[in-house]
């Protein structure tokens, strides 16, 4: 299954790119989570104000849904990013 997490910074994000670095820093450790393969973040290659700034990948089995969101590594992106952020959509699909 792919997990989508697409993300808007808030207007206190001044440098964009560097926190999209330190995003890929930290989901570069996303496979040592059972069931999860890998992740992949692409950013946004257009400058609207009408556009998410972030896609973050999360390829994994269905069945690990439960230890992502319970993993070490989600939480620190809650904690670390979530207040950077204007909004965020979530999708799953096969």
């Amino acid at each position: 299954m792919k997990h989508y997490i697409i993300a808007k910074y808030n207007d206190s994000v001044s440098d964009r790119e560097a926190v999209t670095g330190a995003v890929k820093a930290l989901f570069s450790s996303g496979g040592s989570i059972p069931g999860v393969h890998g992740c992949e973040i692409h950013s946004n290659c257009t400058d609207r104000s009408n556009r998410y700034d972030l896609m973050i990948v999360v390829d994994m089995e269905k069945s690990a849904l439960e230890a992502w969101d319970a993993s070490a590594l989600h939480r620190r992106w809650k904690e670390r990013f979530g207040s950077l952020l204007a909004s965020k959509a979530i999708f799953d699909c096969e």
